[in-house]
């Protein structure tokens, strides 16, 4: 069952799921459940529990389109076992590097990030520790 995972509402449905059908199961060994680059949705899993659901923004239904706007910025943050490797997957996939890989002792002793921007613009953090 899952408890609780992020759907990103697209703008540019078949590029964004390009992206992360090619790195998610590199990354995080995500397994596409659902959907293709056809949309309007698709979805990833890591084991049974869901990681990842992309949704056309476009295939909304009039009472919510403009809602989604209102509420709080977000970012995606996952952990993956090499910083360099990930952050130079995702570059080479259409991520618009943010901040390249660093470590952040201040986050925590052992800590290295890297961030990007998925095409559809969400701002993901790479980290390790």
């Amino acid at each position: 069952m899952d408890a609780l995972h992020p759907r990103l509402l697209v703008d540019r449905f078949a590029e964004t799921f390009r992206f992360y059908d090619a790195v998610l199961p590199e990354l995080l060994g995500a397994t596409r459940t659902r959907g293709d680059a056809a949309g309007p949705y698709a979805s990833w899993d890591v084991g049974e529990e869901g990681v990842l659901a992309l949704f056309d923004r476009a295939a909304l239904p009039p009472e919510l389109r403009g809602a989604e706007a209102a509420g709080p910025a977000a970012m995606l943050v996952s952990r993956v076992k090499d910083v360099d490797a990930a952050f130079t997957l995702c570059t080479g996939h259409g991520a618009t590097p943010v901040a390249e890989p660093t470590a952040r002792p201040e986050w925590g002793p052992t800590m290295r990030t890297a961030h990007v921007r998925a095409p559809e613009g969400t701002l993901w953090e790479l980290q390790a520790y």
